[in-house]
């Protein structure tokens, strides 16, 4: 699925370390980390109207990521929040809106990817974009990639980083075969997560997903499981096989991009009927009244 340029985007103002400035004109300097080695970390967000869906839980895994990882002088929370708020205002925006927060270790006096090097920093860059959920709800075409997700010896997927290149490879694959997404398998062969989202199975009524020691610590994947358990819905994380998801009930992924969309094909096999399943449905009618009901105010 080829996302198309929203023409209200062209004049966007963009919030690099404080800074407004029109999108043409925005950029870091080649010495930033993130030019030197993707060495960032990123959260997605989502604003419905002038509140942000799970703003606290965003603003912890980017902190931790930034822990793990250890870039020096974080801004404090209050400090994010009021660069986002900024940014929203500047653009007038309140509702139907995606952003992008994203925290570079900042600028290095010479290139290399020794940390030492970063002098100045870290970067904050806020990017809000007009931007409505872009997953087809009437049902996604996966196709299982060759590449695999790394295991936490390897590069944990709790660090949520900016190095994107797996699912870039993964991406490169899907698109020649003209499938919608990539799913994407851990090491030993069961279900991690696709190239932008998580992923679920139902099979008799239980909502199965992978374990978050190859895929990321999603806040929506985590919302699904906690709407599971509240409304009595069997679901539990579990390692999952390609066979499993061919056999099972439905399918469907989840992200903050595109928040719950049904999958039908997989790897040329029909999942289910077909259609969008009746727990696919009635788990995004829970999530949208979660939405409605939970977010956290940020404009007036």
């Amino acid at each position: 699925m080829l996302q198309q340029f929203d023409p209200r985007n062209a004049d966007l103002i963009v919030n690099v370390g404080g800074r407004l400035v029109h999108r043409d004109k925005a950029g870091v300097s080649p010495f930033d980390s993130l030019v030197q080695g993707g060495d960032g970390v990123w959260e997605g967000l989502r604003l419905y109207d002038g509140k942000i869906f799970r703003l606290t839980e965003h603003l912890d895994r980017l902190a931790d990521s930034a822990k793990a990882i250890a870039i020096a002088g974080v801004p404090s929370r209050e400090e994010i929040v009021a660069e986002i708020r900024k940014t929203l205002e500047a653009n007038g925006m309140r509702d139907g809106v995606h952003i992008r927060l994203t925290l570079s270790r900042g600028t290095k006096i010479t290139s290399g990817m020794d940390p030492r090097l970063n002098q100045s920093g870290p970067t904050l860059i806020v990017l809000a974009e007009w931007k409505a959920p872009v997953y087809d709800k009437g049902g996604l075409t996966l196709q299982t990639s060759s590449v695999r997700r790394f295991p936490p010896d390897c590069l944990d997927p709790k660090i949520h980083s900016n190095n994107l290149l797996q699912s870039i490879l993964a991406k490169i694959e899907t698109n020649a075969a003209g499938a919608d997404a990539a799913l994407l398998l851990d090491r030993d062969g069961f279900l991690a997560e696709c190239n932008g989202t998580h992923v679920f199975l139902v099979r008799r009524g239980e909502v199965l997903t992978s374990h978050t020691d190859a895929c990321p610590e999603g806040i929506t994947r985590q919302t699904v499981l906690d709407l599971c358990r509240s409304n009595g819905i069997p679901a539990r994380p579990a390692r999952l096989s390609l066979p499993e998801a061919y056999r099972a009930d439905e399918m469907f992924c989840t992200g903050t991009m595109g928040e719950l969309a049904a999958v039908t094909r997989l790897d040329g096999r029909t999942i289910g009927d077909g259609t969008v399943g009746a727990m696919t449905q009635r788990l995004t009618e829970l999530f949208t009244a979660e939405v409605a009901a939970s977010g956290e105010p940020i404009l007036d």
